[in-house]
């Protein structure tokens, strides 16, 4: 009542009345001065920023474009202030990137793009039976060549992230920050320059960085961090770790000529279909990959001789699992890839009362994407039990954006989600595993449904007879509604989009089998799958 005879002037926020908040405020011979975290929330506040992301990656920059193009005016000016926060630090070894995170610069982008190198590799090797005439002396790869175009392109989508935040109006600030309070954040520019700014709402989208290799002279390896702007090839290669990064990068490191050995300590692929890894195992080998399974790195020496390259090459000693004995072999890289961690420790969460899993991942228990403190979210490979995706992250962030500005309740569906792995024989999967369908509903009720295959293009050269694969799962009971898909063979990132709908839809055995097939595609194998695993039955294909 007293607030009401103060301020007689009302007016409109986001759709609640308020009034003036002058009796709050000190006056001007006050000493003193009132943090705008202690103005009540259904106030109005008098921060400097509506929404402020923390993380220039790919979620981050989803959900600040999506909250500005929901909050512009008609007239083209912003209704709501909105930041992104980013700052990159540089890796161990010192490489460093511009705007756009980890997929952009030194995750699915550069490997996609190498990847691809290696397989031009195998088709000029293919050539000659489909009549190209090639030059006597053998094709050789640049990896120096490789690696600038590769980063020109990259930079070029450093530089297009930036104009897309200028043209909607999303401010951009190249600086690292960390709370003072749930409301507040200390910013730290290149200079060393600090800024104080305050949010009513604050996004954590920081993503996560590779572990490093917790062993004497594991400071000598390089991670996927610096593998893509490398200046000299990488030569003979030791890959240590079994995650999709490890698989992927041995791949194309031993598609464009280089010597590689992967060393893992168990099983490969953890979280994905255990089969499948296996053959994926397999496949590397049967190109010249070497495994070192089960085994772990015991120390890393840097020695005085240098390679052909002008580096010092190391030494990598190790212990087989099942062995005391150690043993050594000199490479001249050594990649490690044995997983990554939320870089979540210098964020000063325990400053804003945000929980998080310190000691471990670093990772923040959200509920849709909201933290333990109401006014602070997080998403993206920082969250726990979130599939660590970019388009995952993207989704996760437009939803929160039109949750948060566009009075929308939809909430991120994490449950069949589409994803690939680029390793030389791509591996494609959506759905459950084969292992988690039989834990569900045991090994009664599920039907698998598969297939081996070669693909057209592979005949005349006659490369792999049989060794692409795929499997379809089905509850067994009800209507066979399909429960996973698993595609192992060229362009299976390509082919398993759409199928990606179907599942989500709830295609059932029957709409598979009713669907006619493209032909002569490897795509059409997941609609004219007819042997069960049940049966017995070889599953290798004859004929086209």
């Amino acid at each position: 009542h007293e607030q009401r005879k103060t301020n007689k002037a009302l007016y409109l926020s986001d759709g609640i009345i308020m009034y003036r908040l002058s009796s709050l405020r000190p006056s001007s011979r006050s000493k003193t001065s009132l943090h705008p975290s202690f103005i009540p929330r259904r106030f109005a506040h008098s921060f400097d920023y509506d929404l402020l992301v923390i993380g220039g990656g790919s979620g981050g920059l989803a959900t600040a474009q999506e909250a500005a193009k929901l909050t512009l005016k008609e007239d083209g000016s912003k209704s709501k202030k909105i930041a992104v926060l980013d700052f990159v630090k540089p890796s161990p070894l010192g490489t460093s990137w511009g705007l756009g995170g980890t997929c952009v610069n030194v995750g699915c982008i550069p490997k996609k793009l190498m990847h691809q190198a290696a397989i031009l590799g195998h088709n000029i090797h293919d050539a000659p039976s489909y009549g190209w005439n090639l030059p006597e002396t053998k094709p050789s790869h640049s990896w120096e060549t490789m690696v600038k175009n590769i980063q020109d392109h990259v930079k070029s989508l450093n530089w297009g992230y930036k104009t897309a935040l200028m043209s909607k109006h999303v401010e951009y600030i190249n600086a690292y920050g960390s709370f003072v309070d749930r409301n507040t954040i200390n910013a730290i520019g290149k200079n060393g320059k600090t800024r104080t700014l305050t949010a009513d709402k604050i996004l954590i989208a920081v993503g996560g960085r590779p572990k490093p290799l917790d062993v004497s002279g594991g400071e000598f390896c390089l991670s996927s961090d610096d593998l893509f702007s490398r200046k000299t090839p990488p030569g003979k290669t030791l890959v240590v770790g079994a995650s999709y990064v490890a698989l992927e990068c041995a791949g194309f490191l031993k598609g464009i000529g280089n010597d590689v050995t992967v060393m893992a300590r168990s099983i490969f692929l953890r979280g994905f279909d255990q089969q499948m890894a296996e053959l994926i195992a397999k496949h590397m080998e049967d190109e010249g990959v070497k495994f070192l399974r089960p085994a772990v790195p015991t120390r890393v020496e840097k020695l005085e001789e240098k390679n052909e390259f002008g580096n010092q090459k190391l030494r990598v000693y190790w212990k087989s699992s099942n062995s005391t004995d150690e043993t050594y072999q000199d490479f001249d890289t050594v990649l490690v890839a044995v997983g990554r961690k939320a870089d979540t420790s210098k964020l000063g969460l325990e400053n804003a009362g945000v929980p998080y899993r310190m000691e471990s991942d670093g990772k923040i228990e959200v509920q849709g994407e909201k933290t333990g403190v109401e006014n602070i979210y997080a998403l993206g490979d920082v969250i726990k039990g979130n599939l660590e995706l970019t388009p995952v992250a993207i989704r996760a962030g437009r939803l929160l954006a039109r949750r948060l500005f566009g009075g929308s309740d939809e909430q991120m569906d994490y449950s069949t989600v589409p994803t690939t792995v680029f390793t030389p024989q791509e591996y494609g999967a959506c759905g459950m595993t084969e292992e988690e369908a039989l834990k569900k509903y045991g090994e009664d009720g599920i039907e698998v449904y598969h297939s081996n295959y070669t693909p057209l293009e592979w005949t005349v050269p006659h490369r792999g007879d049989n060794s692409c694969y795929v499997k379809a799962i089905y509850e067994r009971q009800k209507e066979e509604k399909l429960l996973g898909i698993h595609i192992l063979g060229p362009n299976a990132g390509e082919i398993l989009q759409g199928f990606g709908v179907a599942i989500k839809a709830g295609a059932t055995r029957k709409h598979v089998e009713q669907t006619v097939g493209i032909h002569p595609t490897t795509a059409e194998e997941l609609v004219v799958m007819d042997v069960t695993k049940r049966s017995g039955k070889d599953p290798k294909k004859t004929g086209c």
